[in-house]
């Protein structure tokens, strides 16, 4: 993928981003001219003031010159609050869009993206990135406004005094143009460095916090501390090499500056020595070059800046080229046999090179309830994924009743589907809201009655606010066997008619196991059920059970037919019996 350059980068930003706050911008300016133009005035005051009042003590000209200086400086405070509010505003409205859109985005990607990018360095992508990026969009901003105003108007006053000296001043620049310039490659390279660096922080991070029983059970805290270190190292030495060039070009402008200071002082202190300039003009000059420094200053750290904030954009602008896998457009928004058997014909699928599926075929009747068993890494969770087209096949077909997957919206597809699976994720919010998530059109008193009915509030009685107790981050406050309850609970209140167990009371205790197994062989009569289970006792009962093995189907038939046939299935009976 090739990267975009830095014009590119910059005109997707404006008109993606910042185009729509100009209006806030063109006012900003306006303020920041206007500061500008206080501070011309100011410098232009100052040579009246030493040359006609306190040289030739004209008292009659003090109180004019000193209420102009005065009303100045409060056209500058006011003028400043102003445009930098506005850019600041822009900069913060900025980046909470940016930050919005880049999460729509990754929400639509392909499941197979989160595999391959850890959280963590996500996270650092959609916070880190694009905060960064607020000192271009208000800071960078305000620099590039005031203080090429402010230079331009200093300028312009130093020209007004001597144009000549005003040459002398800046004879040297012509020297900066190749360092500088090869302080912002370096500045560039090593920004990127350093947010790739910050990534792998917050990545190390999100391991530690999520992974702290392993790590304490393992006796892992040197191994993860040396692995951190590591990383923060690595960080500080990208961090630094770019902070020290910024550094590095504001001290090559002072030595030149400097060196233009003292060649003016040198030809223009023999001019008043002889009389052809007052001290006046020495004051007003030397002044208005002075407030031009610190505005050269930062308008080359500007040059940083944008150079930093590229690294960025290029990071960022790098997801939103990621795309899903592509789907052809959805032809319908109902599925016209929601309860209809489930057809897999001839699918293979594949994670990169390694096959997972592989010219797979059966159905699961509609209606009825289907087992699939087998060892660990047959294929058996990926099925699911393909039928809720987390992954999408990479050939063949796969049907409920007469619609094809693929012609049907994934919205009202998913609409038609509850899982319940060890890994369906918890959030840290109160147990009622995680049940709620299964059907959000649903009452309160929808889901009071799932959590009776699957238990929930057996456990939520015993907590300190019930069931608006929270769950904790992914579920950590409640037991293998409570997550799962309360999983099942927001299968019971989605009541789709498509419903995919995936081991899902292997964390329940026998007891439980067993009022909640005798729950959804009730709950799921008449509706179309695909169960995943290494305990058989857990589908003994089931209509069909398909037995897999590396990614096909090996055996089908009734626990009985399958215990006749002696083979696949028996084997695997009496390895689980023993």
């Amino acid at each position: 993928m090739n990267k975009p350059d830095s014009k590119t980068l910059l005109s997707n930003l404006w008109h993606q981003y910042i185009k729509a706050h100009r209006l806030k911008l063109i006012i900003a300016v306006g303020f920041m001219m206007l500061e500008a133009f206080a501070m011309w005035k100011f410098v232009n005051s100052l040579k009246p003031l030493l040359d006609n009042v306190l040289t030739e003590q004209d008292t009659s000209k003090l109180l004019p010159i000193t209420a102009v200086i005065c009303g100045v400086f409060i056209v500058r405070g006011i003028g400043s609050f102003i445009h930098r509010s506005l850019t600041v505003n822009t900069g913060v409205h900025v980046v909470g869009a940016m930050q919005r859109d880049l999460t729509r985005h990754l929400l639509a990607l392909d499941i197979s993206f989160f595999n391959l990018n850890a959280p963590g360095g996500l996270i650092e992508r959609v916070r880190g990135d694009t905060q960064a990026l607020q000192s271009l969009a208000s800071n960078t901003l305000l620099t590039l406004g005031r203080d090429s105003a402010t230079l331009v108007a200093m300028a312009a006053a130093a020209v007004n005094v001597d144009w000549v000296w005003t040459l002398i001043v800046f004879v040297g620049a012509p020297l900066l143009v190749l360092p500088i310039s090869l302080l912002q490659k370096a500045i560039r390279r090593y920004s990127r460095s350093a947010r790739q660096a910050s990534a792998i922080l917050s990545t190390r991070l999100d391991e530690i916090f999520h992974g702290i029983k392993a790590i304490k059970l393992n006796n892992l805290h040197s191994h993860e501390e040396t692995r951190f270190d590591d990383s923060v190292d690595s960080f500080v030495r990208s961090n630094l090499k770019s902070e020290y060039s910024n550094a590095a070009m504001p001290s090559i402008i002072d030595i030149i500056a400097g060196l233009g200071f003292v060649a003016v002082i040198y030809y223009g202190g023999q001019e008043i020595i002889n009389g052809d300039k007052t001290v006046g003009d020495f004051m007003a000059f030397f002044t208005s070059v002075g407030f031009m420094f610190d505005p050269i200053r930062r308008l080359t750290n500007v040059s940083g800046a944008i150079q930093r904030a590229l690294a960025n954009l290029e990071r960022i602008y790098e997801l939103f080229e990621q795309q899903p896998r592509p789907r052809l457009s959805a032809k319908k928004q109902t599925l016209d046999q929601p309860t209809g058997d489930i057809t897999f014909e001839n699918v293979r699928f594949a994670y990169g090179s390694q096959t997972v599926i592989d010219d797979l075929s059966f159905i699961a009747p509609g209606g009825k309830t289907t087992a699939l068993v087998g060892p660990s890494g047959a294929g058996k969770s990926t099925l699911f994924n393909l039928l809720t087209q987390l992954e999408v096949p990479d050939s063949g077909h796969i049907r409920i009743g007469n619609d094809e997957l693929s012609d049907i919206d994934l919205n009202a597809l998913r609409h038609e589907i509850a899982v319940v699976s060890q890994e369906s994720a918890l959030f840290d919010e109160s147990i009622r809201d995680n049940v709620w998530l299964g059907d959000l059109n649903r009452s309160e008193q929808d889901i009071d009655e799932v959590c009776e009915t699957a238990l929930v509030n057996q456990f939520a009685a015993d907590m300190p606010e019930g069931l608006n107790s929270l769950a904790g981050p992914r579920g950590t406050n409640l037991s293998g066997g409570q997550r799962q309850r309360v999983i099942i609970a927001r299968a019971l209140l989605r009541n789709a008619p498509i419903l995919l167990l995936d081991e899902a009371t292997s964390a329940l205790d026998n007891q439980t196991e067993t009022k909640i197994q005798a729950l959804l062989d009730e709950f799921t009569k008449d509706k179309t059920t695909l169960v995943i289970a290494h305990r058989l006792t857990t589908v003994m009962n089931a209509d069909l059970i398909h037995v897999m093995k590396q990614g096909r189907i090996v055996e089908s038939g009734t626990h009985a037919e399958l215990l006749a046939m002696n083979n696949h299935y028996a084997q695997l009976h009496k390895t689980l019996e023993n």
